[in-house]
């Protein structure tokens, strides 16, 4: 994919622009490598998207790789997800080893590259064992850590933690979520690409066609949750959130999402939401495919209210997508949910499908205010979570660490 970060300069401005080419000038030929473990489906895929290309835009050597997993890989991946997120799980010593040995088979194509490069980021827990399968690296090497891993289950954290403290740094998205680690920590909060297809301003054409692909009434207010198909989304509590409201106001809810690769318990979260919803033809439940992109943008901008009724969440890049189409968010009490949703003035955040149902009356009866609170959401994020400034933030970090120890020296 072709980028170009000028694209960018006029929702962000000259002065940002110029800082990022700037840095691209002195980190240029920076060899930079990321690797995760799925290409598309899921938040840490959308960046990775965006952030390659513009890293090669500002003139780094930047690439993206992703990890190969068995069926069994992934279930195990999964676990370790839901323990850092506090769930108990019980994990084997079978387990650890197909660990070891998935990530001992992708090393054999990616050996060469990954100890060549200036520096590795490695996303998540699904390849950091790749580190020590590196012996001869030369680079410096991050672990960024999506997760809410503000309480992980210990087993979890135990068994993974001598795979991540010999890394040079971690990145968390807030500090609540940071552990006790030998080496420097950092915090970069995620952000979204304005400009994407899940982003872009649609026309009302657009908006009709998708209200009418969904049979959606134009007359009724919409709640709208798009999310992975998880426990941790608690869809089925945003379900008896609407419940609660129908029997006051009429309302419409749709929940939809996709899965990803590396997320082996979707279908079973699905099978549990559509029982929940019991055939109710106001409840629409969507499993979209991935590349569903303008469908979400779409959908995000219909809704009267945004729900994302999470009870762990590593950011809410969804909340993030809420706001900048201008919608007030009732967002779980959770993760990086609460660095965006500002009770009264964003929207509201909420622990119960009780509390949920409260907000999204008071906000249907309450609509000049809905308004003022998309206002201020959609600034928010411009001034704090689009992709310029996660951009800047990862350069400076790389800057940090070889700045000095090599050729690529920035001043900015």
């Amino acid at each position: 994919m072709v980028m170009n970060i000028d694209l960018y300069e006029p929702i962000v401005g000259v002065p940002v622009i110029g800082q990022l080419r700037r840095l691209g000038e002195r980190l240029k030929g920076l060899k930079v490598v990321h690797v995760n473990s799925t290409a598309e489906g899921g938040g840490v895929a959308e960046i990775l998207a965006w952030m390659v290309p513009l890293m090669t835009d500002l003139g780094l050597d930047a690439r993206w790789r992703v990890i190969a997993g068995t069926g069994d890989f992934f279930a195990v991946t999964k676990a370790f997800h839901n323990g850092l997120q506090g769930y108990p799980v019980v994990l084997k010593k079978r387990d650890w080893d197909l660990y070891r040995a998935v990530n001992a088979e992708n090393v054999k194509s990616l050996q060469g590259e990954l100890e060549e490069a200036d520096i590795v980021v490695i996303h998540d827990p699904q390849p950091a064992p790749l580190l020590e399968l590196c012996p001869r690296r030369r680079g410096r090497w991050i672990w960024r850590c999506h997760i809410d891993a503000s309480h992980p289950f210990r087993a979890v954290w135990k068994g993974l933690k001598p795979f991540v403290e010999r890394y040079d740094a971690s990145i968390f998205s807030m500090c609540q979520f940071a552990q006790l680690l030998p080496h420097s920590q950092y915090l970069i909060a995620p952000s979204i690409d304005p400009l994407s297809e899940k982003n872009v301003e649609l026309d009302k054409d657009e908006l009709d066609a998708v209200r009418s692909q969904f049979d959606l009434k134009p007359d009724v207010p919409v709640l709208v949750q798009i999310s992975r198909f998880d426990r941790f989304k608690d869809p089925v509590g945003v379900i008896q959130a609407y419940r609660m409201v129908k029997k006051m106001t009429p309302v419409q809810l749709v929940l939809a999402g996709g899965g990803a690769t590396d997320d082996p318990e979707g279908k079973e979260i699905l099978d549990a939401v559509l029982e929940a919803a019991e055939g109710d033809p106001d409840i629409h439940v969507e499993l979209l495919p991935a590349a569903a992109h303008r469908t979400v943008n779409a959908l995000q901008r219909i809704a009267d209210i945004v729900v994302q009724k999470s009870t762990r969440e590593g950011f809410g890049l969804t909340v993030t997508e809420g706001l900048w189409k201008g919608k007030p968010v009732i967002g779980g009490d959770a993760g990086g949910i609460r660095l965006q949703v500002v009770d009264y003035h964003t929207g509201f955040l909420v622990m119960t499908p009780e509390g949920a149902a409260n907000r999204i009356r008071f906000l249907l009866h309450h609509r000049e205010q809905c308004r003022r609170m998309g206002e201020t959401g959609r600034e928010l994020v411009r001034e704090y979570y689009l992709l310029t400034r996660h951009l800047r933030e990862y350069l400076t970090l790389m800057y940090a660490l070889v700045g000095g120890t090599t050729e690529h020296t920035v001043m900015v």
